[in-house]
C-alpha cells in the first residue's frame, strides 16, 4: 500500500473476475483483517463461511435476481454473518470486518465487490438470507449480511475521480438546508 488516501481511492466494486486462484496466503490476509475489524464492547459477533468451490459460488450467485451473478466469476466468496443474539450492533459491526476484508483486497491488488444479502430475496421473493442459509447450513441465530466475492480483476478500475465527490454533503458545525445561506446557530 502507497499510503491509506491512495487505498481507498482505487478501492471500487469489481465484478468481472480473472480465472486465476487466490493463494492460501492472500485468503489467510482477507480472513486476517475481518477478524482485527473493531466491534462494539469487543462482542465480535460476525462469523463467516468461506466458498471457493466453483459449483456453491455458482449457486451463491442465485441467491438474489439482480446484483449476485458476479459470484459465479469470482475466486472466493466470504459469507458475512453475525449472531444476533451476541450483539445488538451486529450490523455495524458485520460491515465493519467485510470492509476491512475489501480494503485488504485492494491492498493485494484483488478485486471485490459486496452483495447486499439482508432484507433482499431471491427471484421466487423468498428471503434471500434464508436462501444462504439452507445452502451453507447456517443456523438462525446467525444472521447473513452480506457475501463479499473476491478475485483477480479481470480489467483495472478506474480510481475515484475526486472531481465527483458530493462536498455538499458536509454540514459544518450544524446541519445547513441548501438553501441556507446564513450561518445562525440552531
Amino acid at each position: 500500500m502507497k499510503n491509506f488516501a491512495s487505498l481507498i481511492q482505487n478501492r471500487r466494486s469489481t465484478r468481472r473476475f480473472t480465472e486465476q486462484l487466490l493463494s492460501p496466503e492472500q485468503v489467510a490476509s482477507i480472513l486476517r483483517a475481518a477478524l482485527m475489524a473493531p466491534s462494539s464492547k469487543h462482542k465480535n459477533p460476525w462469523q463467516f463461511v468461506v466458498v471457493e468451490d466453483k459449483e456453491m459460488l455458482s449457486q451463491l450467485s442465485h441467491c438474489k435476481p439482480h446484483g449476485a451473478t458476479f459470484l459465479a466469476g469470482c475466486a472466493l466468496a466470504v459469507v458475512v454473518l453475525a449472531n444476533v443474539m451476541e450483539s445488538d450492533v451486529w450490523i455495524e459491526d458485520a460491515s465493519i470486518a467485510a470492509i476491512y476484508m475489501q480494503l485488504q483486497a485492494e491492498d493485494l491488488g484483488l478485486g471485490s465487490c459486496w452483495c447486499q444479502i439482508r432484507n433482499r430475496q431471491d427471484a421466487d421473493g423468498q428471503d434471500a438470507a434464508q436462501y444462504v442459509r439452507s445452502l451453507l447450513h447456517i443456523p438462525y441465530q446467525l444472521e447473513v449480511l452480506s457475501v463479499i466475492g473476491f478475485g483477480y480483476k479481470a480489467r483495472p478500475n478506474t480510481p475515484l475521480d475526486e472531481e465527483q465527490l458530493l462536498w455538499e454533503k458536509v454540514h459544518l458545525g450544524h446541519y445547513q438546508l441548501p438553501s441556507d445561506t446564513t450561518n445562525t446557530e440552531v
